[in-house]
């Protein structure tokens, strides 16, 4: 019986020192990289899911640092407008504040000839808020990203992903021009959200254009990368983000913007109504400025980081 226990023991201790080494020997294999577990410190090599296939090789420009990106030919038409400070700042997590007036952004982009998608295009409403992120080591300003829409996939996981910009799909209208006025609409499953338009444009002269150029050539995009568990019960990663963006402007006119915001019932947007809502209930007091623009911009992925 005695001799039949110690058998059984050496038996397992030999199993557990083979597992171990099995173990130590698929995590050192440079078979499957994607399989191992890195200490933060130790990632050198940016991955995306699905990992096993490793990352896409994207194309780098001459004279353009790697991961940063050019959107070549973009029309953008922007409107600021004043909001309830109580409300827009209750949607800012801690530790951002609100900078300055409570002044909501709300800008629609059609990009074309972007570089990272081989000449690719998609549109873009982004909705943002003036903030300051201020942590225990840093403290930066810019403008904090309440929720962009993007009417193509590949963006929406990759900023997501990579950069924590809170980025959905939408439906988003190219602009249209008629009779002097430029128009948009945003939309999911053929339900009209938003509509904003600008009319009566001016174009700035050069002089204009130059401080306009020279006062809006850099903006810092704030984010919260926000991941969740498997259950949506708490979050995994849960922390604040800056993009820096710059921006050659060719053309631009002020203009006379309005917007308007439409709620929804959950079973009309099941999953955006909460969104769309949200933003509705931040009233629009007055509307403090509209442009519309010709321009290019440098999204600049090599200094995304997170902010402590």
């Amino acid at each position: 019986m005695k001799r039949s226990i110690f058998a059984t023991i050496i038996l397992l201790i030999s199993f557990s020192t083979f597992a171990q080494k099995q173990n130590k020997d698929a995590v050192d294999s440079d078979a499957n990289p994607f399989l191992k577990v890195f200490p933060r410190a130790e990632i050198t090599t940016p991955w995306m899911m699905p990992a096993h296939f490793g990352m896409p090789k994207w194309q780098e420009l001459e004279g353009v640092p790697a991961g940063d990106t050019v959107y070549d030919d973009v029309t953008m038409i922007s409107i600021d407008y004043l909001t309830d400070e109580d409300i827009l700042r209750s949607y800012l997590p801690h530790p951002y504040e609100l900078e300055g007036p409570p002044v909501v952004t709300v800008a629609y982009s059609m990009n074309r000839d972007i570089s990272w998608l081989a000449g690719g295009n998609y549109n873009i409403i982004a909705v943002s808020a003036r903030a300051t992120y201020k942590g225990q080591k840093d403290t930066v300003s810019g403008n904090y990203q309440l929720v962009l829409w993007e009417n193509l996939a590949t963006p929406i996981l990759t900023g997501r992903e990579l950069q924590g910009l809170p980025k959905i799909y939408g439906e988003i209208d190219d602009h249209r021009t008629f009779n002097g006025t430029w128009k948009t609409a945003l939309s999911n499953n053929g339900i009209t959200m938003m509509e904003m338009e600008a009319k009566g444009l001016t174009k700035m002269t050069p002089d204009a254009l130059n401080s306009f150029s020279v006062k809006h050539s850099q903006m810092n995009a704030l984010g919260w990368k926000y991941i969740p568990n498997e259950t949506a019960s708490a979050p995994i990663l849960s922390y604040g983000t800056v993009f820096p963006i710059s921006f050659r402007y060719r053309e631009v006119w002020t203009a006379t913007g309005s917007l308007e915001w439409y709620p929804k019932k959950w079973e009309e947007l099941p999953t955006q109504a909460h969104i769309v809502n949200g933003l509705h209930a931040l009233p629009i007091k007055e509307i403090l400025s509209c442009t519309v623009s010709k321009l290019s911009l440098t999204l600049h992925g090599s200094k995304v980081r997170r902010l402590d």
